[in-house]
């Protein structure tokens, strides 16, 4: 065999120990959803050293489930165990970044995209092999997961750090405007800034008839007055928003998987008033691959984008962007929607995006 041929041994043992870590922390990705998801890590972190039955009691879950999820965690030295005694911790260190109490972002609640996503597994191949996509109803619980996300990425930095990316919108949030936001799931920055803003209205727009109906309950449990939600396809917006009627529009996360993106940029545009801004939040990256190399996430978004955000605009005959449509489009996307001045910003808070500041 030639010799440039040669497979390079050491290079074939570190790629396949490679694998085998990927195979081990996908694994781990399932059992810390399910953690999240059944309190289990909330229930450690205020508890000493313990053994299954002790956690599973106190959690109120079966012991048998506890005591062998136990086990993944043990070998994934996520939790502490004592082998002596039986029992268990969870090391406060790592329950600071799997706790819904913690004092960082908790990343438990991303660790949820990986089953959400393996739901669609078959459905994405078919698409590899037929063309197409998957439709948003496919993803069971999508919004609910993305709700919780906005929770610690949007929600409470909201006021303090997102909006003052435009000098003055705070105080003419206090004043009254009015305000859209885009693609709001299941509405929960509208709601927020709904109860911290009574003299402004606001007004959400989704394609999701579960997401808006989650939005509408919470906005009557909260007992707000000047928020309003609905479920339309924003693709349309062009045509049929009223020209000038807002102030603010906001979009989190959502123009890339749209299926018509620059049509929403030009309803955008369209709404807003000549002396309006767009506050666009979208994910930080590159358009091309090779930009992306020492990006943190950059596995997991172009993963989040073949098997949600890409496949869902496909579904609907769209452009299917993706997740990576990186900054370089976004900035053309929005000049050629008819935006004037476009500045990008990125806060500390948020790893994963960038914040454009958009105006006519």
């Amino acid at each position: 065999m030639n010799q440039m041929f040669r497979p390079d041994t050491d290079r074939a043992q570190e790629f396949e120990g490679r694998v085998v870590g990927m195979i081990n922390d996908g694994a781990l990705c399932l059992m810390v959803a399910i953690g999240h998801r059944t309190g289990l890590f909330d229930t450690m972190a205020g508890m000493a050293w313990a053994n299954s039955a002790e956690i599973a009691e106190a959690a109120g879950l079966q012991e048998r489930y506890v005591r062998e999820w136990l086990g993944a965690m043990t070998v994934g030295r996520i939790v502490d165990h004592d082998p002596d005694t039986g029992t268990y911790r969870l090391p406060d260190e790592h329950a600071r970044v799997l706790t819904r109490d913690g004092e960082g972002d908790n990343m438990a609640v991303a660790a949820q995209i990986i089953p959400v996503l393996a739901n669609v597994e078959t459905d994405i191949v078919d698409c590899f092999r037929e063309g197409g996509g998957v439709p948003y109803e496919r993803f069971d619980r999508f919004h609910e997961v993305m709700m919780e996300d906005s929770n610690q990425t949007v929600v409470p930095n909201l006021v303090d750090k997102i909006l003052p990316l435009v000098d003055g919108l705070v105080g003419k949030l206090e004043r009254g405007i009015r305000v859209l936001d885009v693609g709001c799931g299941r509405g929960r920055a509208l709601n927020s800034l709904a109860a911290a803003f009574p003299n402004s209205t606001f007004v959400g727009y989704d394609l999701s008839d579960d997401a808006i109906a989650f939005a509408r309950a919470e906005t009557r449990q909260q007992g707000s007055t000047n928020v309003a939600f609905y479920s339309r396809d924003v693709t349309d917006l062009e045509a049929t928003v009223e020209a000038t009627a807002f102030d603010l529009v906001l979009t989190f996360d959502a123009i890339h998987d749209q299926a018509d993106p620059m049509a929403v940029l030009r309803g955008i545009r369209r709404a807003l008033k000549d002396d309006g801004v767009y506050i666009c939040q979208d994910i930080r990256g590159s358009h091309h691959h090779h930009g992306n190399m020492d990006h943190p996430l950059a596995p997991f978004l172009y993963t989040v984008s073949t098997m949600h955000c890409m496949t869902v605009s496909l579904a609907q005959g769209g452009e299917g962007l993706g997740t990576m449509w990186g900054c370089e489009t976004a900035l053309s996307y929005m000049a050629d929607a008819g935006f004037s001045s476009v500045t990008q910003y990125e806060l500390e808070h948020d790893i994963m995006n960038v914040y454009y500041v958009c105006r006519p």
